[in-house]
């Protein structure tokens, strides 16, 4: 799964990523913690965050959501866009092709461009069917 990359893969990080990558509904850290326990029962939240970031920084996976909600986690790290309901928080892949935005090294300010991240913001069909 992952070689030479310059950081061990423990089996805890192993796994998780793993059961990450099973899933397309974006888990939060608390869905994947649950997930995971079915098969290190004793594992804790906290080593759930931790190993879920460190997987984001080191590119294994992707975190997802506003600033001040809480986080979701995609275990497809390649840059491609999400739709997230402005009342649920749920997130799902677009399914279609989407030219991703890139900015002209001039307009970059200086900066190195790491990633890109493209969301839509919408409601989804099942909190719109709740409104009416």
């Amino acid at each position: 799964m992952v070689a030479n990359m310059g950081f061990r893969l423990s089996k805890q990080r192993k796994v998780i990523l793993e059961e990450l990558r099973k899933v397309t509904s974006h888990p939060t850290a608390d869905e994947v913690y649950d997930m995971v326990r079915k098969i290190i029962p004793r594992i804790s939240l906290g080593t759930v965050y931790r190993n879920l970031e460190f997987l984001c920084t080191k590119g294994l996976a992707m975190k997802l959501g506003a600033p001040g909600a809480q986080k979701r986690f995609d275990g497809m790290a390649e840059p491609h866009p999400h739709i997230r309901c402005a009342i649920c928080t749920n997130v799902v892949d677009v399914e279609c092709d989407v030219i991703l935005p890139q900015i002209p090294s001039e307009c970059a300010a200086g900066y190195d461009i790491l990633s890109t991240n493209v969301e839509f913001v919408g409601i989804c069909p099942q909190c719109q069917a709740a409104r009416q």
